[in-house]
């Protein structure tokens, strides 16, 4: 059964909430709690539709980026680049919000924190407080899972060469989008995109 409650997670994420909501596979949760399973390493969205893991077995996060620094890697199932993120987000949310949208369209890509920060109208220093206290993970480490998301939605949707979709992707060369892919999913890129035409 699909809950009521608004779409968002509490600020710090609850266990037994989290739970709630996996069992449920609850839609209105989706880009806003990540399942990551100890004994496979990958993590995934509430609407994932493979096999429940034991309790024991999972945590949550907040963001796809702090369940990739705390080493677990996207689901290639229910492919966590593609989870909605949440606009219910208020105050200083909205703020992250914001930062987020700007990272998603490449404002990490070529400017670094400060840049970004001054276009938020606040320091580097306090929008890096923002994201560990919403998202648990730092922009810098958001934008590394922009691009890799990025990247790899156009790999399951193009014919681009690797070259192309590194470049398009935000990547500042080839060798850091392979080893970005190597470190998040275990294997290179075109690996990714065998897997995904077979």
């Amino acid at each position: 059964m699909v809950t009521t409650q608004p779409a968002f997670p509490p600020a710090e994420l609850d266990f037994e909430f989290c739970e709630r909501v996996r069992y449920a596979r609850d839609p209105a949760y989706d880009g806003t709690i990540f399942i990551a399973v100890t004994s496979t390493r990958i993590y995934c969205r509430p609407v994932c539709p493979v096999r429940q893991p034991m309790s024991r077995n999972v945590r949550y996060f907040p963001s796809a980026a702090a369940a990739e620094a705390a080493g677990f890697r996207p689901c290639l199932r229910c492919r966590p680049e593609t989870a909605q993120h949440s606009p219910a987000w208020r105050g200083a949310r909205a703020t992250v919000d914001r930062a987020l949208r700007l990272i998603e369209q490449g404002a990490l890509d070529q400017a670094g924190v400060e840049a970004l920060a001054e276009r938020l109208g606040i320091g580097g220093r306090h929008l890096s407080r923002l994201f560990r206290r919403y998202l648990d993970t730092t922009p810098l480490a958001a934008a590394r899972t922009a691009r890799i998301q990025r990247a790899k939605r156009l790999i399951d949707s193009t014919d681009l060469g690797m070259t192309e979709i590194a470049l398009a992707s935000g990547f500042g060369s080839v060798r850091s989008f392979n080893a970005a892919f190597q470190q998040v999913y275990r294997r290179p890129p075109t690996a990714i995109r065998r897997r995904t035409a077979g």
